[in-house]
């Protein structure tokens, strides 16, 4: 493993949340998939994405993916990597050029960026991330790389509402032991997830100074991808690099 560099007072963190279009692929992946798993054509996968790089405008080997398990692991990287990092929902960096990716269709993207230390990382945070602490191991690592929480400031992009998340209310009941801002309800009264309010709550509580969000449901949105809507679907991604 190669020395981390430090941090350039020219290089400033860079946020980016995809959607659905502008791709290559045929539906139901319709059209800027960049999720490499979910059955869509290789060859259409691989076109999205170099257009994202070329878009960014970094090479293609600069993107750096997970395959995401919906677990707490978290990597940090300093260089380019081949292939997807096994069994990662959260990857951090100080590498100015590396485009942290986070696939996402309804689960919440959270982009975190210390401008100060020139720590930056994508986590994927999903019911059982929340649940399990990816948010608190992927500011852990941040903090080993020097940044301060509150340093930090978070995107928590597009993901399905609490509104249309309705979940059993023994589910609800075990992510609100860990965030308990995430227990709502629909619009009909039964128990639901709101994982962007769990979220914020849990960086809120860790002391990250400052919490955006993109109101976008990936539900109610078609211009982003649902596996909760349509099952079989496309992923956006968020991202976030030291440019």
């Amino acid at each position: 493993m190669s020395s981390l560099p430090a941090a350039s007072p020219a290089v400033r963190p860079r946020r980016v949340v995809t959607d659905r279009r502008g791709g290559r692929s045929s539906a139901p992946y319709d059209t800027f998939n960049l999720g490499d798993h979910v059955g869509d054509d290789p060859a259409d996968v691989a076109a999205n994405r170099a257009r994202l790089a070329a878009e960014l405008g970094v090479p293609g080997e600069h993107l750096v993916w997970m395959q995401q398990v919906h677990g707490t692991g978290v990597a940090v990287v300093d260089g380019p990597v081949t292939g997807a990092l096994p069994a990662t929902d959260a990857v951090v960096t100080r590498t100015p050029g590396l485009v942290l990716c986070v696939l996402v269709a309804d689960c919440v993207p959270v982009l975190l960026a210390d401008a100060a230390a020139g720590v930056v990382a994508a986590v994927h945070a999903g019911r059982e991330g929340v649940r399990t602490g990816v948010v608190p191991a992927a500011l852990a690592a941040m903090r080993r790389l020097g940044s301060r929480p509150a340093d930090v400031t978070a995107l928590l992009g597009p993901a399905v509402c609490g509104a249309c998340y309705e979940v059993p209310r023994a589910m609800q009941a075990e992510v609100a032991r860990v965030a308990p801002a995430a227990a709502v309800r629909t619009r009909r009264g039964t128990p639901a997830l709101d994982l962007r309010a769990g979220v914020a709550e849990l960086l809120g509580a860790a002391g990250v100074g400052q919490v955006v969000h993109d109101p976008r449901c990936t539900v109610e949105d078609r211009r982003l991808f649902s596996h909760r809507s349509d099952d079989v679907t496309g992923r956006q991604a968020g991202v976030v690099w030291l440019g």
